[in-house]
């Protein structure tokens, strides 16, 4: 078949049939959170002291009162129902990394053989769904099916809308009966309320008693790729694996850098307009859409949220970018490298923290160097960052991110702090006791009268850093595209939490010994500084020098998942990890075992799917066409040169192929740590030589012959 017919086919295959476009006050006055159970609608439908009670849990974190739930229960019911729903589903995020939901009906019989619509305080606050098949790591075995899930209250309930209803969604936490998390929120929770603590006290020294609360907050950049549906159901290892397992270069990729911020496309707008839409109505606060650096690539942003909501609007976000793809005849490819040779995607996690009373904690001002509270809490993130680097980089661990981070599109797999010069420059004078400033922002002229001058940042951002200061935040930007965030969220909280509450400790050490507090703040950021300054790096992450300065500074380079998922049980990182209340040692094995199961299940799925489509579709396609070119004639020299070529390519794809297949029976032992090993060590390399013989056969067999849509086609039909 000639797939260049499937790009005519693909570039149509779309209609918008009933095109909306609300105006922006609509979307300001109707459209935001009109499918969120606000905590004002909340209290609106409830009375004063029951508000008062669930205000408690809502604002301070004090335990729900269960004498308040059926109150509750009606005003959300009544309100969900009001909204169309039908349904209402326990929403939690079990330790798939994904989201999960059981459905059940307002609808109750009754015993006259009608019905009516009931939800009750018990209904909301917990129920049972079946644990057996979610992961646990060992928490509980397999034939031990009960697990609980319990309302989150600190997340506002939604609506989800399908075509043909509606259903309320409650975020839940979800437990084994023995207490222990299955689940990636609780661990959040957790977390938060370490940083809160300790935060808290930090800011009583600094003479705030007016903030009763500290969270942190988050805006998480999601990276992904649009393809043409037509491309994708023909693409086995796209819809298997979530990326190409072959494809050779197109002659043009991303190198004129013509595609990043380039004007987006129509049917590509329409799509990302139709998805800010819904998100709107979730109450997500999108902000930023724009073309990618790859071609086919683009970026949604939203701005800075509390960090357990913005986890629960990160997975809203992927569910909606793949369901509205749909509508546009695209499939939405959120995996960290669907196309080997260009940029893969990732998910830049912008973290922060903040009082009740909105001071950012991380918000410099305009004199840094006169700012002791800001230095202070600088100094923990740092002391963290470089004491954690293991717990940092195993958060991000998973067969897919190993594609993507170390090349020359994301942070290396070291980890690092960048913070621009003007803070790099403070800190130095501070350690060196110079003192004051040294670099300077100022205005930036562009030598054209009409322009005005910018202020100028007094450093430049470094995107090859994995953890940079971009002015009152940090950028995680190792976090990979298809991850959930609230693993890497967790481990921030938690590491930051143990910065702040030894700094604390510290500067009170200093106060009761007579210091002044000016004096013992600084001297507190000037040791800390010196301590950990060498995690601090300014310069070119790609670079090769830099791999060699990290070793010399004692860095880590855990270059592969396996080698990060082992340092998770650390006695240092569990002692931690209890110390604050976030995870037990047997939750923290548990993430453990399932980190490696998932990455060999992962690379298992993708050694199969390899042998699959190379047995059955290219090496008949190799076949066919030489069985062509003997036809043409075995005389002509041309024939005779490409039936050569052709023939040592099929030949060189047969090996390669009998090599994986050896591999893929093979598994490497009984262990799944032994598994997920020999799939690194084995099975990946035996799948790139697979590849590499079908990249090559690719570039020569006939087009028409050629059995897969080619990245020539995917990345550039739009």
């Amino acid at each position: 078949m000639n797939h260049d017919f499937d790009a005519l086919t693909a570039a149509r295959n779309w209609r918008l049939d009933q095109p909306t476009s609300p105006s922006a006050v609509d979307v300001v006055n109707e459209v935001f959170a009109r499918d969120v159970l606000t905590s004002d609608r909340l209290r609106e439908r409830l009375s004063r002291s029951v508000w008062k009670s669930l205000q408690g849990t809502l604002e301070r974190g004090e335990p729900l009162n269960p004498a308040i739930a059926d109150t509750v229960a009606l005003a959300m019911k009544t309100w969900a129902m009001e909204k169309g729903a039908t349904h209402y589903t326990h929403w939690f995020q079990p330790l798939t990394g994904t989201t999960a939901e059981k459905h059940d009906s307002f609808l109750t019989p009754t015993g006259d053989g009608s019905a009516i619509a009931q939800f009750s305080g018990k209904e909301l606050i917990q129920a049972e769904p079946d644990a057996s098949s979610f992961p646990s790591g060992g928490l509980r075995a397999t034939f031990e099916a009960r697990g609980y899930t319990a309302w989150d209250p600190s997340s506002p309930a939604f609506i989800m809308r399908h075509a043909n209803g509606a259903t309320l969604c409650i975020p839940t936490a979800f437990a084994s009966w023995t207490g222990e998390a299955l689940d990636l929120k609780t661990p959040l929770l957790r977390s938060v309320e370490a940083l809160n603590q300790v935060a808290s006290r930090a800011l009583k020294l600094f003479g705030h008693t007016e903030a009763t609360r500290v969270g942190s907050t988050l805006g998480a950049e999601q990276e992904y790729f649009l393809i043409a549906e037509e491309y994708y159901y023909r693409r086995p290892d796209l819809v298997m694996t979530g990326r190409t397992l072959f494809g050779a270069r197109p002659p043009k990729g991303q190198e004129l850098e013509d595609h990043y911020f380039g004007a987006i496309p129509d049917r590509v707008l329409s799509f990302m307009t139709d998805a800010e839409h819904q998100m709107y109505a979730l109450g997500i606060p999108v902000k930023t859409r724009h073309n990618e650096v790859a071609p086919g690539q683009f970026e949604i942003a939203p701005i800075f949220e509390q960090s357990n909501v913005a986890a629960d609007h990160q997975q809203l976000i992927m569910q909606v970018i793949r369901n509205t793809a749909r509508k546009y005849g695209l499939v939405a490819l959120l995996h960290e490298k669907p196309f080997a040779g260009v940029n893969g995607s990732g998910k830049h996690c912008n973290w922060s923290m903040g009082t009740d009373f909105g001071l950012n904690l991380l918000e410099p001002g305009d004199t840094p160097h006169e700012n002791i509270q800001f230095l202070f809490f600088c100094a923990s993130v740092i002391r963290a960052v470089d004491l954690h680097q293991d717990l940092l980089r195993a958060s991000v661990a998973s067969a897919s991110n190993d594609h993507r981070l170390g090349a020359n599109e994301a942070p290396p797999a070291i980890i690092s702090v960048f913070l621009g010069d003007e803070l790099t420059d403070i800190l130095d004078r501070l350690v060196s006791g110079e003192g004051g400033r040294g670099a300077e922002a100022g205005l930036l002229g562009l030598g054209v009268p009409v322009l005005p001058h910018l202020p100028r940042h007094a450093g430049d951002r470094n995107r090859t850093s994995p953890f940079a200061f971009t002015g009152n935040k940090f950028e995680f930007r190792a976090v990979g595209s298809s991850q959930s965030i609230s693993m890497p969220i967790t481990v921030l909280n938690t590491i930051i939490a143990d910065g702040v509450e030894a700094l604390t400790a510290e500067l009170q050490g200093k106060l009761d010994g007579g210091a002044a507090f000016e004096e013992a703040a600084l001297a507190v950021v000037r040791d800390t500084y010196a301590r950990h300054q060498r995690i601090v790096f300014n310069g070119d992450g790609y670079s090769q020098a830099w791999h060699e300065e990290a070793e010399r500074r004692g860095l880590l380079n855990l270059r592969t998942a396996l080698d990060a998922i082992e340092v998770l049980t650390s006695e240092k990182n569990v002692t931690l990890f209890e110390k604050y209340g976030v995870l037990s040692r047997r939750e923290v094995e548990a993430r453990q075992e399932i980190m490696f199961d998932q990455y060999f299940k992962t690379v298992n799925i993708e050694g199969e799917t390899t042998e699959y489509v190379a047995q059955t579709m290219i090496l008949p396609a190799a076949l066919a066409y030489l069985r062509d070119l003997g036809a043409v004639g075995g005389s002509g020299r041309a024939a005779a040169a490409v039936a050569a070529e052709v023939s040592e390519l099929t030949d060189a794809l047969w090996g390669a192929l009998a090599g994986l297949r050896e591999q893929n029976a093979a598994l490497g032992g009984e262990e799944v740590h032994e598994k997920a090993h020999h799939m690194r060590d084995h099975v990946l390399p035996a799948m790139l030589a697979v590849r590499e013989a079908a990249d090559r056969l690719e570039r020569v067999v006939s087009a028409r012959e050629w059995p897969l849509p080619t990245y020539r086609q995917m990345l550039f039909v739009k």
